[in-house]
């Protein structure tokens, strides 16, 4: 049994905010464009992070041509969830009516779509389900100071995609995923959890709000993202030269670019609009998925190539076969 993408779908907010909204914090259009690839995100202006996830879910799942109903686990990847708790997974589901649906999220950054999407494949290969609804989303509006110059990486999206059960020769084949404690601190919200309550010193001192080292972001990323892939591409004797496309998450074009050198992939063959929504942390792999797989053709056979890396730090990679 494998599972395959029966259906996608994304949505992102209407209010578009453009690179020189930054002008007044020390950053430049020039600056974002050349060094992240960026020319504008979306904004929330009031929509939570379950409502974005609620409509990219309902396109979803008319492009499979499912029902809520249908649904047996909803894995959402989120890091901006409405609430601390409960999930914001079970928000979704009871937008959905999707009452017959296990579901719960998962938090793994940028990562987490590739890790909810490799759960919501363990469940169909188990047989223990036949239908998972994997949602990547966040609105990281929320936890961003927008007097700092480190405002301009981020916007709010979601995306979903509809996994089935199918005896086909198609669908995921493998994946690779790994998590390094030791780079807990280069991407974080210090405060807010155990370690450091909420209290007014937290709040007024700013420590809810994302602090990311981005040096070591980027160092990071080029390192153990082209390493994933040689390693999963070895494991599964598949020549880079085969792959059809990879979908990545969006960190910035200079990342990518140099992850494509390492493993040499054509850049042509990465798929990107970080131009128009910047990172969609969660939200960043099924709307790049989702846009791809409905402005291009692809042939049995191909063989498509998933890659993320996030706070954690967390990475992966996954190889599918259309």
């Amino acid at each position: 049994m494998r599972a395959y993408i029966k259906g996608t779908g994304s949505y992102a907010p209407k209010n578009v905010v453009k690179n020189s909204y930054f002008d007044a914090i020390g950053s430049s259009d020039e600056w974002i464009y050349d060094k992240l690839g960026i020319s504008e995100r979306r904004i929330s202006t009031g929509e939570t992070t379950s409502d974005l996830a609620y409509q990219a879910a309902l396109i979803a799942l008319t492009d499979a041509g499912l029902s809520p109903m249908d649904i047996d686990l909803i894995v959402l990847a989120t890091a901006t969830p409405d609430r601390p708790v409960p999930s914001c997974a079970c928000f979704v589901q009871e937008k959905l009516g999707a009452t017959r649906a296990v579901s719960f999220d998962i938090s793994a950054v940028c990562s987490g779509a590739l890790f909810a999407a490799a759960t919501g494949v363990q469940f169909i290969e188990s047989g223990m389900y036949q239908n998972v609804l994997v949602i990547g989303a966040d609105t990281f509006s929320n936890i961003t100071d927008w007097t700092r110059r480190d405002a301009v990486f981020f916007g709010d999206g979601a995306g979903a995609f509809v996994l089935s059960a199918t005896e086909e020769d198609k669908g995921f084949l493998d994946f690779d995923l790994n998590s390094d404690g030791r780079g807990k601190d280069h991407f974080t919200i210090p405060s807010g959890g155990s370690e450091r309550p909420t209290s007014p010193e937290t709040i007024s001192e700013g420590q809810h709000f994302f602090q990311m080292n981005g040096k070591e972001v980027f160092n990071t990323a080029i390192e153990v993202v082209p390493q994933s892939i040689n390693t999963l591409l070895k494991k599964n004797k598949v020549d880079i030269d085969a792959i059809k496309c990879l979908l990545p998450h969006q960190p910035s074009i200079r990342i990518l670019r140099e992850v494509a050198h390492r493993v040499n992939l054509p850049f042509d063959k990465v798929k990107t609009n970080m131009d128009r929504y910047a990172n969609t942390s969660g939200g960043t792999i099924p709307i790049i998925l989702d846009e791809t797989l409905k402005n291009e053709i692809f042939e049995q056979g191909d063989l498509l190539l998933f890659a993320a890396v996030g706070a954690g730090w967390t990475w992966g990679t996954a190889l599918y076969k259309w």
